[in-house]
């Protein structure tokens, strides 16, 4: 009985915390109801098998062994494109999964370690912080010779550029695509005006793996 009521609490801790980081922190900024589900059936998975194997394993040592590969292991992201923030969410919801489903950790030590990783992903995705910071694969339809030329070119269609790469030249149609990475003007000035009109062609953002 006493087992129940400790694997409840650890239960009971997980899902608290899987719900404050999918409901109130990463739903509110992204909104993509796709994820939702993903993240809280990685969770509560990962959570089921560890607090399993805690059970059967005696000491924890084969349930901290699978969550650490489960953690580790590869995710792939094939049927559609997933920014680098989103990937963070996964791995923090199967962390989240593995501290809380071992049910030799004092319910305390769960709890303080939950409340650490929801309080960095909390403020690492603030929409406050770098606000104006952009990243943008796009296709100019013009081809710079000099990089100052393409600079002002990006300046004068994005904003500030911060850093940017050349991913293709094509000097028969005449196009340069750039993956760059642009502070956005404040809003009511004229550069900002300026940009809004030009257009500019977005590339395709190929689909990823990580590891």
């Amino acid at each position: 009985m006493e087992t129940v009521r400790h694997l409840a609490a650890h239960l009971g801790l997980d899902l608290a915390a899987v719900g404050l980081l999918t409901f109130a922190i990463y739903y509110p900024r992204h909104r993509r109801r796709d994820l939702v589900p993903a993240y809280l059936a990685l969770n509560v998975a990962l959570f089921t098998v560890v607090a399993a194997l805690a059970e059967v394993g005696g000491n924890g040592g084969l349930a901290l062994g699978f969550g650490l590969f489960g953690v580790l292991s590869i995710i792939r992201l094939r049927s559609d494109a997933v920014q680098h923030e989103e990937v963070a969410y996964y791995f923090t919801t199967l962390v989240l999964g593995l501290v809380c489903g071992l049910p030799h950790l004092a319910v305390g030590l769960a709890a303080a370690l939950s409340a650490i990783l929801l309080l960095v992903v909390y403020g690492a995705d603030h929409p406050r912080l770098y606000a104006r910071s952009r990243r943008s694969v796009i296709t100019l339809d013009t081809v710079h010779a000099d990089p100052a030329a393409l600079r002002a070119d990006l300046a004068r269609r994005l904003g500030e550029p911060l850093h940017w790469t050349v991913m293709e030249i094509d000097y028969v149609r005449d196009l340069t695509v750039v993956d760059v990475r642009y502070r956005e003007p404040e809003p009511g000035t004229p550069q900002r005006a300026e940009a809004a009109e030009r257009p500019v062609r977005q590339a395709t953002a190929p689909s990823w793996e990580t590891v």
